[in-house]
C-alpha cells in the first residue's frame, strides 16, 4: 500500500517542480504535497548555513537552527546520509523540537560535489512509522530537488 502511494505520488511530484529552479518555492510545495499525501506529524526543509536553518514546513513551529552534528538532521547533514529511527527516544542526543514526536526520518539533499544543501526532515507521532520503503522513495524525492536546483 505505501509502496504504491509512493509510486503514484513520484510522477506528479516530478510535474510539480519541473521547469522551476527556486530554492524556495520547490521545498515550499514539496514539503506540501509530502504532507497532505502522507499525513505525517511534521514534514520540512533544514536549510545549510552556519547550522540548519527552518526552511518551508507542514505542520506545528519547530527549532530554528539546529547545530552540525547534533540531532538526527545535524547527524544526516555530518554523514551525508539517510538516517531511519524508529523510536526516538533511543536516539542520543536527540533535539525534541515537539515532545509529540516518536520516529524519523531525515534525508539529505546535496549539490553536485556531493555537499549537503539541505535535510529533508519528517515525524511521525508514532513509533516505527518509517522504513526502507520510505527512505528508498524519499531519497528518490531528494534526487528530484538536487536535480533541480543543485
Amino acid at each position: 500500500m505505501k509502496e504504491q502511494l509512493y509510486k503514484t505520488f513520484l510522477p506528479q511530484l516530478q510535474a510539480l517542480i519541473e521547469g522551476v529552479d527556486d530554492e524556495i518555492s520547490i521545498l515550499a510545495n514539496i514539503s506540501a504535497a509530502l504532507h497532505a499525501e502522507f499525513q505525517w506529524f511534521w514534514t520540512g526543509f533544514y536549510i545549510v548555513k552556519t547550522s540548519l536553518h527552518l526552511g518551508p514546513f507542514q505542520g506545528t513551529p519547530a527549532c530554528y537552527t539546529i547545530p552540525y552534528g547534533r540531532g538526527v538532521c545535524g547527524t544526516a547533514w555530518k554523514e551525508k546520509k539517510t538516517i531511519v529511527v524508529r523510536n526516538v527516544e533511543d536516539f542520543p542526543g536527540h533535539i525534541a523540537c515537539s515532545a509529540l514526536s516518536r520516529s524519523e526520518i531525515v534525508v539529505p539533499i546535496k549539490d553536485k560535489h556531493g555537499d549537503v544543501r539541505a535535510v529533508l526532515d519528517i515525524d511521525s507521532k508514532e513509533i516505527g512509522t518509517f522504513d526502507d520503503i520510505d527512505k528508498n522513495y524519499l531519497e528518490q524525492v531528494a534526487k528530484l530537488i538536487e536535480e533541480a536546483l543543485y
